[in-house]
């Protein structure tokens, strides 16, 4: 916790929705937030090998996505993509990522919105954040040649904000 602390205070950073957003995945001017979304689920892992080694290699997201109330409003799928519940879709690319505690759980982001489906909530969408991560780092072990190609879930949780707006990168 100190070290998130003492990262925290060294970074360039801006206040978002009660969040310190770090300079380094921060949203250019010119997009406005929309929406904040809790997400519960699972990061989805595979053991590979490459040049000889064995390793767990990240897949895709697998997540329910809360409002603020606690009520199921969508979810969150590879590609990554994210639906809510008026049927809208946005499908992001990662554009930068922060380790905040690379120990203890996945990085914050800044993806941009690649393409849109429905004319929702998500039709508009420029940009998203993943901060407030917990969890969701690859398995410590049992990736070996016993087992080869087998995929375990680890659980995560994180808050996506969502932005409308231009699609400049941060400046």
């Amino acid at each position: 916790m100190l070290k998130i602390v003492c990262l925290c205070l060294l970074l360039p950073t801006i206040v978002c929705a009660q969040t310190i957003i770090p300079e380094e995945i921060a949203v250019a001017s010119g997009n406005s937030q929309v929406l904040t979304l809790h997400a519960k689920g699972e990061q989805i892992y595979q053991c590979t090998i490459q040049q000889g080694v064995y390793s767990w290699q990240w897949q895709a997201p697998k997540a329910q996505l809360f409002d603020a109330k606690g009520h199921l409003v969508g979810s969150h799928a590879a590609g990554p993509e994210w639906t809510y519940q008026d049927g809208s879709r946005v499908s992001g690319k990662m554009i930068k990522k922060v380790e905040i505690a690379p120990d203890s759980t996945i990085a914050w982001l800044l993806l941009e919105a690649t393409q849109h489906h429905g004319d929702g909530v998500f039709a508009t969408i420029s940009f998203i954040q993943r901060v407030k991560t917990q969890g969701g780092l690859p398995p410590v072990a049992g990736c070996d040649g016993n087992h080869l190609d087998l995929e375990k879930s680890v659980n995560y949780s994180s808050d996506y904000i969502f932005y409308s707006g231009n699609h400049n990168h941060a400046e």
